[in-house]
């Protein structure tokens, strides 16, 4: 076997030595060194170039913020409160209102409101990827919020003088993009001015559920949600307990920790997490998942409930916020004021602040409730029906934020958000946020007032940040990456959500967008403890199509980013030290090398991909290749290289190359005959963005991305020494190769390194593609005892002296070329020939499970948290939704029946059934199914195999009692391919277990264990949770004003049928303020 197997090294290796053009193409670079610079990468230095123009970046930001959270608190001192305004006294842009006249079943139409909306023309603005009005400003309102009330109107009038500072600010900084101050009664104003994106149906958006405005509103918090599930507790109000608890949720951010916990007699964690646990979004599924769980027995016992809290955020132990801390009772109601519990945890100091709700329509007294949240700087709410329930589960937020107004200037401090999608289509943002405080006095000499306004914010896109980062000086598998204080990448080349869902941040973890080692988790620590660091580190990194793993050499560089809470890091493969820059002042030889990307040149020259990059401000993209390429020929015969609005260089190395390339068609390709050793063709790839490919006629069939730097054989062939072999992709639910014509081929690839004087860089892949069909024979002859393929074949048996071989004994062993990432490649049987590229466990699982229990190879499984799944079929169609109440005819006979919350329930149902049919009807266009609504964010479970420590010849037996087998396997020197010779499988006992390749839908890690062994993180540097000066005298009420009836029925309906409302935006506001 082994004299095959060098057999098979030498044949590969004359092939890429006459063909690849590996060492003609050193010589080529050699011969054309005055036509180029090599220039060095600096690590250190680049990254705190970077981390400087992004820190110049924000801070222009930050100035505007100023500018407009100060000219909002001015603008609100110098208001006068109108008891009297009328809508027609206000004239505003509802950026609500094109939608609403669209509906003819609106309420705000049927009101007649619109008489003060101004109708707007708009621009599109390819920054803002919308139509957008530069004179106005927008406002959007909550659904559930009436227009025409007198704090919503005096609201519109003071915030109107904004407009002004809007457009000031874009004077001075013109890349400004959306301008948004959220107040604390849920308008929104916003510039430039943009339709709203409303939904389908219900529009549920409300600023201050807004990951920006919750963050700038409140200093990070630790919250236990206690609910009161003792027998009193009826069906109908414990679903409205549920529905509360789940968006009390909504509420919370990753800087903020929670539990949940239900009690009657004794309290008990309503999940898996005993102690508090960070809200970040899978933790909140978890709990949103275990309170639909919750069923209501026993007798009522504040006492459990409380103390189990308080030694909930007494346990110093763990990791959690230690700024506010807070519980929230949800309750039907009690007479226990269990002020001993308070007495022993909480006072005198009242470090605790208890919230308490109390939930449904009852008759019982509230007092305690009420005096429960008195005595504990804390507030008092009422959720008689689910119309109140997302207004009153985040109105706790201004308590939170009274201490943050008291403390007046200390507490204007800029903070910078994780990731999240904008609600207006501008795609993956963070925002910068500045509270807005209310610096009225109720009189003179009276107490400054506590109200937080709202939030100020300004929208920066991450495409914007990622322009200031080096483009292709850092090679193909070089990259800058940002995280946060929370280690969530704010930068990186693996942020790519499938999906994205507007309410929640996108948070993926540094150690969940890498393979995670220790090495990692040591640069994310020092990185968020706001360190300077360098580390050359050893680790696996992901091919681009995620179905091999690679051990690299990376250098890891990092540095804080200043006035901000990132820090930048920069990661360098060492070939990428040294990068080469094209110096054509010749402009002769520039109309030279560039007749070479003419397609009048490709039948002699081969075909040319170019890479699509921003080469000039005027090049017109397209996907299609042919088509940018021809874009760019047409431009290149307006403007010169040279030309300011082109990216010279790009445009030079790109020319360069096509010059290079081209010389290894004249010396060495074109003068061979590609058939003499079955290839369908060779190419040459580049840094400078060209692929070439020989003959011209194979470029029909060329499938790899034009971008190198997108292409998974380039980026793995600088990652590996040596020939890089890569079947063509194969699903196994897909069917096999169709062999036609001879057009299958496998790609076989080398990086060219170059070493100029002491300088070692890699700017160029060469490769030939292999005819599969012709090469599975000529493995089978040099798998053989045939010196060459002329030789006649000897035939040899199991009863014979000779050797057997692959070819002439391919009924009795099987031979096969498996590569390094488990894949098969080529195969002595002719029926396994349309399975290559296919994971070998599919072809011959008990042969690849040996391979991996011989540590030939070694399993890597990873969770991809950014993928889109197909949502799950709802079950039951047809029957009756499972969560309806259905009184009984002894209810209807029950006289204490229909004065219940069930009754009036149903009778609201009903009426507003009869009212509001339309809400009731089935949306044609949902029926049909939209394209967004289709798939949503999943976690997928994601296995690579790579090549394990055994490295020599290697001989076992696979043992299955009467059907043993034995196989011999040795790796191919200077290959990433494994030669695995085997006897067949006699009796189908050997079929053992199966290893599995393909990504699968997955849960993820178990989160229960997962918050045993927290990552490391950092919260704001800044809490504001006590002043002295407080007034808690303010501390509950009833229900606020009633929401829009529409709203409150499809709401009340959802939950009466135990459906979640869809995944649309949210909405709501004070009723009750007045500011």
């Amino acid at each position: 076997m082994q004299h095959w197997a060098r057999r098979l090294e030498q044949e590969i290796d004359g092939v890429m030595r006459i063909f690849g053009g590996v060492q003609q193409l050193r010589e080529i670079y050699k011969d054309n060194r005055n036509l180029f610079e090599v220039q060095e990468n600096e690590p250190q230095k680049l990254v705190e170039k970077v981390a400087g123009d992004i820190e110049s970046l924000l801070d222009r930001k930050v100035q505007a913020l100023k500018r407009l959270a100060d000219a909002a608190e001015n603008f609100q001192k110098a208001h006068r409160w109108q008891d009297n305004i009328k809508e027609e006294d206000i004239l505003y842009y509802d950026a609500k209102a094109d939608a609403e006249l669209d509906d003819p079943e609106s309420e705000d139409v049927e009101r007649g409101s619109k008489a003060s909306t101004l109708r707007l023309d708009f621009v599109e603005d390819s920054n803002f990827k919308n139509k957008v009005n530069y004179s106005y400003t927008a406002v959007q309102i909550p659904t559930d919020i009436y227009k025409g009330s007198t704090v919503i109107l005096n609201e519109l009038n003071w915030t109107e003088a904004l407009e002004n500072v809007f457009m000031e600010n874009r004077r001075q900084d013109p890349t400004l993009l959306w301008q948004v101050f959220g107040s604390a009664t849920g308008v929104t104003r916003y510039y430039p001015a943009t339709p709203w994106r409303a939904p389908k149906k219900i529009d549920l958006y409300d600023v201050r559920r807004r990951p920006w405005y919750i963050q700038g509103a409140s200093s990070p918090k630790d919250m236990v949600i206690i609910v009161d599930v003792s027998g009193s507790v009826s069906g109908l109000t414990l679903k409205l307990m549920k529905t509360s608890v789940c968006e009390m949720l909504d509420t919370l951010s990753d800087d903020d920790y929670v539990n949940v916990a239900s009690f009657n007699e004794k309290a008990q964690p309503v999940s898996c997490f005993t102690h508090l646990v960070q809200a970040n979004v899978r933790n909140k599924k978890v709990f949103k998942e275990a309170v639909q769980g919750m069923v209501a027995k026993g007798t009522t016992g504040y006492k459990a409930g409380f103390e189990y809290a308080f030694d909930q955020l007494q346990n110093s132990n763990i990791t959690r916020a230690n700024c506010n801390k807070m519980i929230m009772m949800f309750t039907d109601g009690g007479e226990d004021r269990v002020q001993d519990v308070f007495e022993k945890y909480n006072w005198p100091n009242r470090t605790v602040r208890v919230f308490t709700f109390s939930v449904g329509q009852h008759n019982y007294d509230v007092t305690p409730l009420q005096w429960m949240a008195c005595a504990n700087k804390g507030y008092y709410f009422e959720i008689p029906s689910i119309g109140a329930i997302r207004i009153n589960t985040q109105e706790y937020l201004d308590v939170l934020g009274r201490p943050m107004v008291l403390a007046g200037k200390e507490a204007k401090q800029v903070q910078w958000t994780n990731v999240y999608e904008d609600a207006l289509g501008l795609g993956l943002v963070v925002t910068g946020t500045l509270p807005v405080f209310n610096l009225t006095q109720d009189g003179p000499g009276e107490k400054k007032n506590q109200l937080i306004l709202g939030v100020m914010g300004i929208d920066v896109a991450l495409n914007d940040i990622k322009r200031l980062t080096p483009n292709y000086t850092l090679g193909a598998n070089g990259y800058v990456f940002a995280i946060d204080l929370n280690g969530y990448v704010l930068l990186h080349p693996n942020l790519k959500p499938q999906t994205t869902n507007f309410r929640e941040p996108v948070t993926l973890d540094f150690l969940d967008a890498e393979l995670e080692d220790e090495n990692k988790e040591e640069i994310r620590r020092s990185m968020i403890d706001g360190n300077k660091g360098h580390k050359q580190i050893r680790t696996l990194v992901k091919s681009l199509d995620e179905r091999y793993v690679d051990e690299v050499m990376r250098n890891y560089t990092w540095v804080p980013i200043r006035s901000t809470n990132y820090s930048l890091g920069l990661v360098l493969p060492p070939y990428s030290t040294f990068y080469l820059q094209a110096n054509l002042s010749d402009q002769i030889l520039q109309v030279k090398y560039f007749e070479f990307l003419l397609p009048s040149s490709f039948e002699s020259e081969g075909h040319v991909f170019i890479a699509p990059r921003e080469y000039c401000k005027d090049l017109n993209a397209s996907d299609n290749n042919t088509d940018f390429l021809k874009n760019f020929i047409e431009l290149m015969e307006k403007v010169t290289p040279d030309s300011k609005q082109c990216n010279n260089f790009l445009l030079h190395n790109l020319i360069l190359d096509t010059g290079i390339t081209q010389q290894l068609v004249e010396r060495v390709w074109r003068d061979q005959d590609l058939n003499t050793y079955s290839l369908l063709a060779v190419f040459a790839a580049t840094d400078g963005g060209i692929t070439r490919v020989f003959p011209n006629k194979a470029a029909e069939d060329w499938t790899e991305n034009p971008e190198p730097f997108n292409a998974s054989f380039y980026r793995r062939s600088l990652d590996n020494h040596g020939y890089v072999f890569k079947p063509p992709h194969q699903d196994a639910l897909l069917r096999p190769l169709e062999l036609e014509n001879d057009t299958v081929g496998i790609l076989v690839s080398t990086a060219v390194e170059l070493s100029l004087g002491g300088r070692t860089l890699r700017p160029a892949v060469v490769g030939v593609k292999l005819d599969l069909e012709a090469w599975a024979e000529k493995f089978k002859v040099l798998a053989s005892n045939r010196t060459h393929q002329d030789q006649p074949q000897k035939q040899c048996g199991p009863s014979s002296h000779c050797e057997m071989d692959c070819e002439v004994n391919n009924e009795d062993l099987l031979c096969v070329l498996i590569d390094d990432g488990g894949f098969l490649v080529l195969s002595n049987q002719n029926h396994q020939w349309d399975q290559v590229g296919r994971f070998f466990s599919e072809v011959d699982a008990n042969l690849m499970l040996a391979l991996y229990n011989n540590s030939f190879y070694t399993r890597k499984e990873s969770y991809d948290y950014q993928a889109a799944c197909a949502p799950q079929p709802p079950g039951n169609l047809g029957a009756a939704p499972r969560g309806v109440f259905v009184p009984t005819i002894a209810d209807f006979l029950n006289l204490a029946w229909w004065t219940s919350a069930a009754a009036w329930s149903l009778f609201q149902q009903l009426l507003y059934g009869l009212i509001y049919h339309s809400w009731f009807q089935a949306d044609p266009a949902e029926a049909e199914g939209n394209p967004e609504a289709r798939e949503s964010s999943c976690v997928m479970k994601q296995t690579q195999y790579y090549f394990g420590s055994v490295n020599a010849s290697y001989n076992a037996i696979i043992d299955c009692g009467n059907c043993s087998r034995l196989f011999h396997a040795q790796r191919l020197t200077n290959t990433n391919l494994l030669f695995v010779v085997a006897e067949k499988p006699l009796c189908s006992q050997c079929e053992a277990g199966r290893l599995l390749q393909k990504e699968t839908h997955s849960d993820g890690p178990e989160q229960c264990e997962l918050v045993q062994r927290p990552r490391y993180r950092r919260g704001p540097h800044i809490c504001f949770d006590y002043n002295a000066t407080e007034d808690t005298s303010d501390c509950g009420r009833g229900a606020s004003f009633p929401p829009s009836l529409g709203v409150l029925v499809s709401l009340q309906l959802l939950l009466l049928l135990g459906l979640p409302p869809r995944p649309q935006p949210q909405v709501h506001a004070h009723a009750s303020r007045r500011v």
